[in-house]
């Protein structure tokens, strides 16, 4: 996390947070571009003896200016929607670096790719490289692409982002995978280039991720294709409180070389959430408290509107006071949002250090999912995001106007 208490203030690197909440509209959300870039080179790190493509999950965070600065750092970018692949190639990401995913691209959005010349479009049906094809033949061109295989593993999360499973949406069962294989010589405008898996998102251990590689070695084996590339996705969990378990990515790293030596075939991995999720922070200002029952209820003025996460995954990122007083303390505190549902409720906690109405609170870990999740719903506007870069504050997406919406 990027978030550091100096006496009783708040900062994120060395920018105190209270004096940019004192300038900026709340809620609003900030990122530290120094924790990206150690993030991803963290991950570059681990697995350097692979070196592998690296494509960012523009899902993650969709911010034109977050994946720009990844760009300079090398990295490509995993995109699943026509908008993703705009923003990525605005963000000057090299077609050749970009991997459209996703399980039901549109007819215009496949068009889209095949005309900017993308790395790879990763199909999830038959159905799809039959377009693909009819497409590619239409416009002159041969286009690469990816397989994905539904490896039938439980990746032991939750249940809403858990992805590899045989009764998810996604990709090509084992069978299916392997009576399509037979079929390929008949596609004269596709090249086929990887095999892709992805089996889910906040994975925590690499049991799962081994159990999809010795999935992948048969299933390359019996398909008789050498595949140049084996695109194996992301989902690295992070720690979001203290004590939640970490997924050890160097024993990951080892398990990879062994299999990538077996298979002697490229690697492209897709991370999102282990590169933002801990560098960026929701800051909201505390509207009213109240005492329900025996609840003290903190309404802030951020809603699950602006952070789906807690009401969506029932997910739990800390709020923390953006100065700290060294008062009583609140027991049965519930951080609640202004929306008008229940769901719209972010943590509890039995004992909660004093807390003033019209003060600012963090919320943590927050820089994937949280911003690209984010709705108009209530009619309430999109709200701010701002990058600290090398000590200076900088907007990189401005408040929406209401008048906007309307």
């Amino acid at each position: 996390m990027s978030l550091t208490y100096k006496g009783q203030n708040l900062y994120i690197d060395n920018t105190k947070i209270n004096s940019i909440a004192k300038k900026n509209i709340t809620p609003f959300y900030v990122y530290s571009l120094k924790k990206i870039k150690e993030n991803y080179q963290s991950f570059s790190n681990y697995f350097k003896s692979v070196k592998p493509l690296i494509c960012f999950s523009v899902k993650s965070n969709s911010n034109v200016s977050i994946i720009s600065e990844l760009a300079k750092l090398g990295s490509g970018a995993d995109v699943v929607s026509e908008g993703e692949l705009l923003k990525a190639l605005k963000a000057k990401v090299k077609p050749s670096k970009i991997v459209f995913s996703g399980v039901g691209k549109t007819e215009n959005e496949l068009r889209t790719a095949i005309r900017k010349k993308v790395f790879l479009i990763n199909i999830e049906s038959e159905s799809e490289a039959r377009l693909i094809n009819k497409i590619s033949k239409k416009m002159g061109q041969i286009t690469s692409i990816g397989i994905r295989i539904n490896p039938g593993v439980d990746a032991n999360t939750l249940s809403k982002i858990s992805t590899g499973k045989i009764d998810s949406k996604f990709g090509l069962p084992k069978s299916n995978f392997l009576n399509f294989c037979k079929e390929l010589k008949s596609f004269k405008n596709l090249k086929i280039k990887a095999l892709s898996v992805h089996i889910g998102s906040q994975i925590t251990s690499i049991e799962p991720y081994r159990k999809t590689l010795n999935v992948l070695l048969k299933i390359i084996n019996l398909s008789k294709i050498n595949f140049e590339y084996v695109d194996l996705g992301g989902g690295f969990g992070i720690s979001y409180k203290d004590r939640d378990r970490k997924i050890n990515i160097r024993n990951y790293s080892k398990l990879v070389n062994e299999f990538k030596k077996k298979i002697n075939c490229k690697i492209i991995f897709e991370p999102g959430r282990f590169i933002v999720g801990n560098a960026g922070t929701l800051i909201s200002k505390i509207i009213f408290i109240k005492k329900n029952g025996n609840t003290s209820f903190i309404i802030i003025d951020a809603g699950m509107n602006d952070f789906m996460r807690p009401a969506l995954y029932n997910a739990k990122h800390d709020i923390v006071p953006v100065i700290k007083l060294r008062k009583k303390v609140i027991s049965n505190v519930e951080f609640v949002g202004p929306i008008c549902e229940s769901t719209d409720t972010f943590i509890k906690y039995k004992n909660y250090s004093y807390i003033d109405e019209n003060s600012f609170v963090a919320i943590t870990n927050v820089g994937a999912y949280g911003s690209s999740l984010s709705s108009n719903y209530n009619t309430r506007p999109l709200v701010s995001e701002i990058l600290i870069k090398k000590g200076k504050i900088k907007v990189i997406r401005k408040r929406q106007k209401i008048s906007e919406i309307i």
